[in-house]
């Protein structure tokens, strides 16, 4: 190794970790926000159970605007509430915070159209069946779409 690899080297540890600290804000932010978003956008949505036009255009405008802001406007412009998260404005924590918000959306369309590939005759099955909606989301919905997400 040169010495100037080995000068930054603690700069470079430092630099990846807090990398990974705001992957893994942002990527628990878009699970644990995103996912239920999904699956309640596709619930409310044309032909569904749960159909809600008026309720399903308002979110689904709010998750295509924040899906539409360019990141670096999006950070500028949630500087505010970055300070009220984070207590600063700079640093890996309050840049989370803009990645996560930037993150939920996207993984919610994600989740939203897994959702929409899942057969209608399945679901229907589970209606005939007289499954809750609870019971359709939890064991007949994200088990089927889960599948769209493996390799054969």
């Amino acid at each position: 190794m040169s010495p100037n690899i080995v000068a930054i080297l603690p700069e470079l540890w430092t630099a990846i970790g807090q990398t990974f600290l705001m992957l893994g804000i942002g990527l628990s932010a878009a699970v644990l926000l995103g996912g239920p978003l999904g699956v309640l956008l596709f619930l409310l949505g044309p032909g569904q159970s749960l159909e809600r036009p008026a309720l399903f255009g308002a979110i689904s405008w709010l998750v295509n605007t924040v899906r539409s802001f360019p990141f670096i406007i999006l950070l500028v412009a949630l500087v505010p509430l970055t300070r009220l998260i984070a207590g600063t404005s700079i640093g890996p924590v309050a840049a989370a915070v803009p990645l996560s918000l930037a993150a939920i959306p996207y993984f919610a369309r994600l989740v939203e159209q897994n959702l929409r590939d899942v057969p209608r005759g399945v679901i229907e099955a589970a209606h005939a069946m007289g499954a809750s909606e609870w019971q359709i989301v939890r064991r007949v919905l994200l088990v089927e779409a889960r599948s769209a997400w493996c390799w054969p």
